[in-house]
């Protein structure tokens, strides 16, 4: 049973992550500073090291130095830079809080597990250095959980000449998820053609796929090599799919079939080697069902499935990206390097990003563009945190509706402020408990801070599960 060890000084957190690690079958040991972790325990004793960056006395990053066990450090929002500077000095991984359950245990899998493989040198290692060259290679930025899985199954269906279907939202990267399969399979020396099926009329689709012979309708005054044929010896890369007419598809599936077009208005068929990935945003699936696309070629070519993840669930990729992202625009502007203010990072990392990485790109040139110093704020990202809500952030699968605001509901939820935390502290609960507990003690403000929210996010949450803001002269008894 892995040992984990907890410096924490909140009583309500640490309490609430021991319980849930103990729950997935660790034995956790908990401190309330660095200095009685030192002292009360041998801290190389520990498979991971779970510590909060803001302690009382000597921060949580003092214990890199003291240990060789992995020190995750966990901090607010509002701490985001110190976060990434943490890093620098050694910490194996940040998370931020209030922390997610499932992303919380799923990070401390995946320390443990990349730990014990480092002391295992008879293992198989699990090909990070190739999945990072072809990250390298292919311009791609990331290592989360789900980008690693790409890189490994990008490395794996390149050599093959199976067909690959693509899914991912808007904005992804699916396009340059093919360029990658095609630069790594034995094609890459021949073409790769890009075909948007949503941009196609629909009535010009099978024309430009399949070709046509003079004469084959009016206006047609001359032979056309479809782009099918062009990519032949290389691969052809279909992009929205689910645009496609159903006439089409019909056409496209004897080709995925035998390997042949036949051009409009021709009476001969033309032996084709073609590489075929494409790519949606649509429940292919789904749609086939409702008779919306054909059956026979979804399965035709869902041979190897690709999943994109979308930005906002990629971690720490995000302001990796951003950087890059900013480097690069810099460059190509020719004006001098730039970096983001803390809150900037802030707002990079606790934006939803519905057009993912595309919007990403598009908000930071911008930036760049109306920037006139080093250092870029959240104001030019034009991303406003108060829209952003911690649950949002968070990702939460089943949240619950919000709470009627109602000041006399408020002392039916109240629970003894040093209770042990309940089984499942959900980021509500956390929330009320640490509003309840704290402040008689501390102002709005700091209150906000320690949160890694805004004053008037704050004051919304409060109205929202119904936490009247108590006065100043209550405090005094006047």
């Amino acid at each position: 049973m892995p040992k984990i060890l907890i410096v924490e000084d909140e009583d309500v957190i640490r309490l609430a992550l021991r319980r849930l690690l103990e729950r997935h079958n660790y034995q956790v040991d908990e401190a309330d500073s660095v200095q009685k972790a030192l002292s009360s325990y041998n801290v190389n004793d520990y498979a991971l090291i779970i510590s909060d960056l803001r302690l009382p006395g000597a921060a949580g990053t003092d214990l890199i130095s003291k240990t060789d066990a992995p020190v995750l450090i966990m901090t607010s929002y509002a701490s985001l830079k110190s976060a990434v500077d943490s890093m620098k000095k050694g910490a194996i991984d940040y998370i931020a809080k209030p922390f997610d359950h499932d992303e919380m245990i799923e990070t401390v899998e995946r320390i443990i597990s990349a730990a014990r493989a480092e002391h295992q040198p008879n293992t198989p290692e699990p090909n990070s250095n190739q999945r990072k060259q072809i990250a390298d290679f292919n311009g791609m930025i990331g290592s989360c959980k789900a980008m690693q899985q790409l890189y490994d199954h990008i490395r794996r269906a390149a050599p093959t000449d199976a067909t690959i279907l693509i899914h991912g939202e808007t904005g992804t990267g699916k396009e340059l998820v093919a360029r990658a399969i095609h630069n790594q399979s034995t094609r890459s020396g021949k073409p790769v053609i890009c075909v948007n099926c949503a941009a196609i009329p629909e009535t010009l689709i099978e024309s430009e796929l399949f070709g046509y012979e003079k004469g084959a309708f009016t206006g047609a005054n001359a032979n056309r090599t479809g782009l099918i044929e062009a990519a032949d010896g290389g691969t052809l890369f279909l992009d929205e799919i689910g645009e496609l007419p159903l006439e089409a598809q019909a056409r496209l599936l004897r080709f995925i079939q035998e390997n042949e077009i036949r051009r409009i208005g021709s009476v001969e068929s033309i032996k084709v080697n073609v590489r075929l990935i494409c790519a949606t945003h649509r429940d292919l699936k789904d749609m086939a069902h409702s008779g919306r696309f054909r059956e026979d070629l979804y399965y035709r070519i869902n041979v190897m499935k690709l999943e994109l993840p979308p930005l906002r669930e990629r971690g720490k990729d995000i302001l990796e990206l951003a950087e890059a992202l900013l480097k690069n625009r810099c460059e190509k502007m020719r004006k001098p390097l730039m970096h983001f203010s803390p809150k900037a990072i802030q707002a990079i990392t606790t934006y939803i990003w519905p057009g993912n990485i595309r919007e990403l790109e598009n908000a930071i040139e911008r930036a760049v563009i109306l920037c006139d110093r080093k250092e870029i704020d959240n104001e030019l990202l034009d991303i406003d945190l108060e829209l952003v809500d911690i649950s949002q952030i968070r990702g939460r699968r089943n949240e619950q509706p919000p709470r009627p605001a109602s000041n006399t509901a408020a002392p039916e939820r109240r629970k003894p402020l040093h209770a042990d935390p309940s089984e499942d502290l959900s980021l509500e609960d956390y929330f009320q408990r640490f509003v309840l507990e704290h402040q008689d003690s501390m102002s709005e403000t700091e209150l906000a801070q320690k949160l890694g929210v805004s004053r008037k996010c704050l004051w919304e949450r409060r109205q929202r599960l119904g936490i009247p803001r108590k006065k100043v002269s209550s405090r005094s008894g006047t």
